[in-house]
């Protein structure tokens, strides 16, 4: 066990789950901190301060990728988004599986026996956050004012996509470069 990392991740989900974030920041942008924080900044924190028990349930880094990939779009749907958002149930729905997935994806492509397949599963995670990001960004009306019942914030949706390409596009494309420079070390290429 690596405490530090294990309580830094940890300390993140209850600041996250705790503080008014949206009180803070347009409603969508604090959901979005939300959702970045549990996949892309407290997961692998957990992940790396419990290496042991992550490797025990580390699934194929690929696999992981696409579990990932299936839940963040589907939340990202107008309906299942206005669940998430309007109903008790459904946010506890959705963090639960946020963060599953994001114990997922870094506990499979942090397997120290498959760095390059690691790293592919995190770049191919960064292209679809980015994707997501961008489409968030350049929408041309609030996806989702219409089916949460609030007044179109265009500006809080595209600073939401934004918060997803600035956080979560750098951390796993950072983490898959690493991975693959691991791997190529392994290979004495590097």
């Amino acid at each position: 066990m690596r405490p530090v990392f294990l309580a830094t991740g940890l300390l993140l989900l209850a600041l996250v789950w705790l503080l008014p974030l949206d009180t803070m920041l347009p409603v969508f942008a604090a959901h979005m901190v939300q959702h970045m924080v549990l996949v892309a900044v407290a997961a692998p924190l957990i992940v790396l301060g419990l290496p042991r028990l992550a490797e025990r349930f580390a699934p194929p880094p690929l696999a992981a990728a696409l579990a990932e990939f299936v839940v963040v779009w589907a939340w990202h749907l107008p309906v299942a988004h206005a669940l998430g958002r309007l109903d008790k149930l459904g946010t506890l729905a959705e963090q639960a599986s946020f963060l599953a997935v994001g114990l997922l994806v870094w506990a499979g492509c942090l397997r120290r026996d498959q760095p390059l397949a690691g790293a592919g599963g995190l770049l191919l995670t960064s292209m679809h956050m980015t994707l997501l990001g961008a489409l968030l960004v350049l929408a041309p009306r609030d996806i989702y004012a219409e089916l949460c019942g609030t007044a179109p914030d265009l500006s809080g949706q595209q600073i939401g996509g934004m918060l997803m390409l600035a956080i979560g596009t750098p951390v796993y494309l950072v983490a898959g470069l690493m991975l693959t420079g691991q791997a190529l070390r392994d290979r004495g290429v590097a």
